[in-house]
Order: C-alpha cells, then sequence, then structure tokens
C-alpha cells in the first residue's frame, strides 16, 4: 500500500509520460509496495484533472476480459479504465501516431446504454434490457510503461492502457446472439487479426455487468448515454503512420480507423 503522497507522484509521473510521449519505467519498479487499491486511486487522480479541465465521462472500457490475459497478469478477474470525450476519434480524420507512446488497436463489440444500468446486483439480462444497441468498436489502447512492460497495477494506475475509441452505428441487440458474432481486423488488405466475441468472458454482456457491479463499490453508476467497450474480440495489433484498419463484424457492421505521421493534438 502506498500513501497518498506516493499516489500523487504516481500520477505525475503517467500524466507527464503521457504528454510528453515519453514512457517510463512500471510503477511496480518506482513503487514496489504498489497495489490495486492503489491503482485505481492513481487512475483517479489523474481522470479527475482531466475532469476538472473540461473533459466528460463518456463511458468505460474493460481491460483484461480473457482467461488468457488474466493468467498472463496472474490476476482472476478484469479491470477497468474510463472513456472521456476528449478521447472519442473519428473514422474521417486521420490518428496522429505521434500523439502516443506506443499505439495498438484491438477490436470490441461496444455497449450504448439506453438507460441507466443497476449497480451491485446487475446481470448480463439487466444489461441486455438496457443496452440501445451494440456497435463495431476500435479501441486505440496506449501504455506510458516503457514497452508494455506492464503489471497489473501499471495497466490499472494508466486507465487500463486506454487511449482512445471509435464506433460505428450498430444495432439493437435483441435478437441476436452476442456469445456468437465474428470479428476481423484488416488492413492494407490483409487480414491481421479474427476472434470470436465469446473471447469476453464467454459472453461480453457478461463483461459489462461485471463491470456495473465493480463501479459501484466505488458510487460510481453507468448511465444512459454511457459507452461501455467489454474487451477484446483479438489480439492487439501495433500502430503505423500510413495505416487504416477496419473491424468488420458478423451482423454488426464494420468500422475504420486510420494513423498519420502528424503531430497536432485534436
Amino acid at each position: 500500500m502506498l500513501t497518498d503522497l506516493q499516489r500523487q507522484n504516481a500520477a505525475r509521473i503517467l500524466h507527464r509520460a503521457e504528454h510528453g510521449r515519453t514512457p517510463v519505467e512500471p510503477l511496480t519498479e518506482t513503487f514496489p509496495r504498489i497495489d490495486t487499491e492503489d491503482a485505481y486511486e492513481i487512475q483517479l487522480v489523474n481522470i479527475r484533472h482531466r475532469l476538472a479541465a473540461g473533459a466528460e465521462v463518456r463511458g468505460h472500457k474493460v481491460g483484461l476480459s480473457s482467461p488468457v490475459m488474466q493468467r498472463m497478469m496472474g490476476v482472476d478477474e478484469p479491470d477497468y479504465g474510463h472513456l472521456l470525450d476528449d478521447m472519442e476519434l473519428s473514422p474521417a480524420r486521420p490518428v496522429p501516431v505521434t500523439r502516443y507512446c506506443s499505439p495498438r488497436v484491438e477490436v470490441e463489440v461496444g455497449f450504448v446504454l439506453g438507460d441507466d444500468l443497476p449497480g451491485a446486483d446487475c446481470t448480463p439480462a439487466d444489461v441486455l434490457a438496457a443496452t440501445e444497441r451494440v456497435v463495431p468498436a476500435i479501441e486505440l489502447i496506449d501504455s506510458r510503461i516503457r514497452d508494455w512492460r506492464i503489471s497489473i497495477a501499471d495497466t490499472i494506475a494508466d486507465n487500463a492502457s486506454s487511449a482512445g475509441y471509435v464506433i460505428g452505428e450498430g444495432r439493437d441487440p435483441r435478437g441476436l446472439d452476442l456469445t456468437a458474432i465474428g470479428a476481423r481486423l484488416t488492413g492494407g488488405g490483409e487480414l491481421l487479426a479474427e476472434g470470436r466475441s465469446d473471447a469476453v468472458l464467454g459472453d461480453p454482456a457478461r463483461s459489462v455487468a461485471w463491470l456495473a457491479r465493480t463501479v459501484a463499490r466505488f458510487g460510481v453508476p453507468l448511465k444512459r448515454g454511457h459507452l461501455v467497450l467489454p474487451g477484446s474480440c483479438t489480439r492487439a495489433v501495433d500502430v503505423a503512420a500510413g495505416a487504416t484498419f477496419t473491424a468488420e463484424f458478423t451482423e454488426l457492421g464494420s468500422v475504420s480507423l486510420s494513423f498519420s505521421r502528424g503531430d497536432s493534438r485534436k
């Protein structure tokens, strides 16, 4: 467990790394006593600073939602981070790769809520009842930790390694088997990764329900209009300037994201 001063220092280290595009050594090396409670508090320090500067919460993302990733990290449950309005990207506007430290993209089935979700007792059925539409999504992930040498505490503190997102139109989830949506990520005419929605805890709605129950412990609601990214259907793919990625989903549509060399900030 860290002191409040150490948590503040860790938050400043990550903030400077993000804004200077200069990755740092793992927090677990700089602060050997850090645990997951510390990490979530560090994440919140930087989120509160961004909210005070005018950003708005647009939703949340779930990470480590596959058994393989959980085993790699030595944990038995996912983690989560915040999605802010200044993280929203557009298919029509190439994203400068120089805005990030070590960007990658992941393919996800996103949930746009039409109603607030219950908290502590939330179930997958509640998620389906509250979902306005499920959407094709690409999450841009980035690690402010050098070379992605992350532990669970590192990624949680670093907003679950989230950096941006883009979503397509999608559809009403009713009548759609959310466990059997095929996902393909292509770029430059090549298939880069593929998977299926049941890679996310067996059912992505289960991941959203886990998130609602978990954040409720901190007094955080998942509200109408929020986007939830429940976890990736595929492996992450490294980003390079000039690349265009397209995520295609069976029965759900597609969404694309392009990258440029420019260094202007949105």
